[in-house]
Parts: structure tokens; C-alpha cells; sequence
């Protein structure tokens, strides 16, 4: 097009004609400059990446940074199958960056080549470039639905059972003692003639149970993992104690997020090396 008005500015004779030619090639010469310029001094930070399960999006978070006062403008950053985000550089020197990419199987997912690109100031020309992140998301085995494994606790309550007061689970009678509320009291038992009795309510002293690999005999390996990962779910809702037993992995029973996350490592990475940095 430049071109094409050139000639016709040449052609005939006209003023205009050459301003307008002149001041767009010069347009065009300075937006190179500005789209290199608004990526270059830019520094990338892979900060972390949440665990996901199969079929599930992990979220990648990254922190941009500039490296002087310059600013940067509609800086675009995306990667494949997952989703981009734009951000400025504009009135501060560093931004934090979520990214979400779905994950396949389990162990750890490695998103690829991150794209950094811009198109700013005009749009005309586009400048970018691929980068490697030391970044993987740590994916756990699918869980599967499965009865209460053979010779496991299955949800059912493990220790001593202990009265406690105001419990609604129903343990037996006992003697009557002064003092004990006449709700508690067997009246039917009375009404029949017999001494009275106080109904006992019992609560367990401890829940703990172990997720064994050997729980599941000849069952392949990923569906023992489901299996494994499906309990240590329920019995973490549940909020009971439990351990997990693998093949050279041995983790005391407790509870809690930190011990849900410590076994759902262990089960993703099962036979898959070490673990990632």
C-alpha cells in the first residue's frame, strides 16, 4: 500500500500524497522498535502449581517483572490447550500471573513452552517469544468408588468405646446411679417390674484406620491407586485417622490437609521416581 501511494505521489507531483507515504513508513519502522521494546527487560517467575486430579485444571501461578521504569503494555501470556491472560506493566514493577491448563494422567504434568507475545502499540506487528518453566503440577490418581477393602476398617469406627454424655450412639444399660438424668432412665424396663436402669450412650475413643496395598489382591496398579486415593478422601471427610501402607512407603496414621496431601502425593507418584522440585 505504501508502495502504491509512492508511486502515485511520484506520478503526480503531489505533496500530500508523499507526506502520507512518508509518515506511515516511519509509523511502521517506530512500531518495530515499541513491540520489541515492550517485551524486552521483562523477567518470569514460575511461583507454584496447585495439585489436580485427572481430567481436572491445575492452576500455574507466575510472576512477571520489569526491570527498569519502562512500561509494558498488553503483554500476553498463554499456553497450549490452556487459558492466556493479559496484563500491563504499567504503574508497577511486578505482577503475579494464574494460568489453568487441564492435566492428564497422574504424576507429574509438565504444561510445555509457555508463550509470551505482544502486539502493542499498533497491532500491525507481533513480537514473542516460547519459554521452558522448571513448573509441574502434581496430578493424583482418579478416585474410584470401591466397598470397604478386605480386612480394612471400611468407615467402621476402631478403639474403646467410652461413655460420653449427650452422645447419640446407643451402647447399652447399666445400674441405676444417683444423679443420672431421668431421660437416661429405662421406663419401659420399670413399667415391667424390673430395677431401674440408665440407657448408656457411648461414643469411640479412636477412629484409625491403615489404606493397604495388599488390601486389593490382584487388582492392576492404577485401579489399586483409585481405590487407595477414593478412602483416603472419604475417611479424611469423615475426619478420622488414617495410614497408608505401600510398597516401600509407610505413612503413620493422623489427619488433616497437610496428611491428606502427604498420602495423595505418595499414591501419584507411586513407581514414578523422584519427585519433581
Amino acid at each position: 500500500m505504501l508502495l502504491l501511494i509512492l508511486l502515485t505521489a511520484i506520478n503526480y507531483q503531489n505533496n500530500m500524497a508523499y507526506a502520507v507515504a512518508f509518515l506511515l513508513a516511519t509509523l511502521f519502522v517506530v512500531s518495530i522498535l515499541h513491540t520489541y521494546a515492550n517485551l524486552a527487560g521483562l523477567t518470569l517467575h514460575a511461583l507454584s502449581a496447585t495439585p489436580a486430579f485427572p481430567g481436572q485444571r491445575s492452576e500455574f501461578r507466575l510472576r512477571l517483572q520489569r526491570s527498569g521504569k519502562a512500561p509494558h503494555y498488553a503483554l500476553r501470556l498463554s499456553w497450549p490447550q490452556g487459558s492466556d491472560s493479559l496484563v500491563s506493566l504499567a504503574d508497577r514493577d511486578s505482577c503475579e500471573v494464574s494460568l489453568y491448563v487441564p492435566v492428564g494422567n497422574r504424576g507429574w504434568h509438565n504444561p510445555g513452552r509457555l508463550l509470551l507475545e505482544s502486539r502493542y502499540p499498533l497491532g500491525l506487528l507481533r513480537c514473542w517469544t516460547w519459554l521452558d518453566l522448571d513448573l509441574q503440577a502434581l496430578v493424583y490418581p482418579r478416585p474410584l468408588a470401591t466397598a470397604a477393602p478386605p480386612g480394612g476398617d471400611g468407615g467402621r469406627p476402631e478403639g474403646n468405646a467410652v461413655e460420653i454424655a449427650g452422645s447419640d450412639d446407643f451402647h447399652g444399660f447399666r445400674s441405676y446411679r444417683p444423679g443420672d438424668s431421668l431421660r437416661q432412665v429405662h421406663w419401659k424396663a420399670v413399667a415391667r417390674g424390673h430395677s431401674l436402669q440408665s440407657k448408656v450412650y457411648a461414643a469411640y475413643a479412636s477412629r484409625t484406620a491403615w489404606l493397604d496395598w495388599d488390601a486389593f489382591p490382584g487388582i492392576a496398579t492404577e485401579q489399586r491407586l483409585s481405590y487407595l486415593c477414593y478412602w483416603a478422601l472419604t475417611l479424611e471427610r469423615r475426619g478420622e485417622d488414617y495410614g497408608l501402607s505401600l510398597p516401600g512407603v509407610d505413612i503413620a496414621p493422623a489427619s488433616g490437609e497437610a496428611h491428606q496431601g502427604r498420602i495423595l502425593a505418595a499414591l501419584a507418584l507411586y513407581q514414578h521416581g523422584a519427585a519433581a522440585p
